[in-house]
């Protein structure tokens, strides 16, 4: 009797490194896309933590500016106005005391100081600030040429720098928020105006 050999079923070297290719390759692409989707979704809530930080302290600003007064000492309510610091008296706190109070845009950092009145008669000391608070550390504003605030008189026309300060009677704010400028989904831009209610001309 003949006997039959049967093949063996089975893989070739060749067939083996294919898949092992394969399966590389789409394990490879997987991880890569999972990487990618968490970058995009740690940016993107990155971004929108900071944008309401901004949102915040943009709202901080309004307020404040629409309440600016006389100071403790006499002095003018406003008493800075270039395009990115701005510095005014206003009772910022509601104790009854007027502080000095100034919003500065340094490199990237937007940050409020106040400065309190001591002594009688009342003086500000404007080296050391009684107070500060790190409104948003993403700013793109100098970076991109924009003013952050902006003055105008009572006939609408942009003041500069050095135009009196007694002349302003409206201001526009405006920021430039972006945590990483060549990420997507891009910059966001927050803007306010306050007509100071204690620098109107019927008052």
């Amino acid at each position: 009797m003949r006997s039959v050999k049967h093949k063996t079923a089975g893989m070739t070297f060749i067939e083996m490194i294919v898949i092992i290719s394969v399966y590389t390759v789409l394990v490879l692409v997987i991880f890569s896309s999972v990487t990618s989707l968490y970058r995009q979704n740690s940016y993107a809530m990155s971004q929108a933590n900071e944008v309401d930080n901004a949102r915040r302290g943009i709202m901080k600003w309004q307020q404040d500016t629409k309440e600016m007064t006389t100071g403790a000492d006499g002095t003018y309510p406003v008493d800075v106005i270039d395009e990115h610091h701005m510095a005014f008296y206003g009772d910022t706190d509601l104790d009854n005391s007027v502080e000095y109070v100034e919003y500065i845009l340094a490199s990237t950092t937007l940050t409020k100081y106040i400065y309190d009145p001591v002594g009688t008669p009342p003086v500000y000391n404007l080296g050391t600030p009684s107070a500060e608070e790190t409104l948003s550390l993403y700013v793109q504003n100098i970076n991109q040429g924009v003013p952050t605030f902006t003055y105008f008189d009572n006939d609408g026309t942009q003041l500069s720098s050095t135009s009196p300060v007694i002349d302003v009677r409206y201001v526009k704010a405006q920021i430039i928020v972006n945590i990483d400028p060549v990420q997507s989904p891009g910059e966001f831009m927050l803007k306010s105006s306050v007509a100071p209610r204690n620098l109107k001309d019927n008052l």
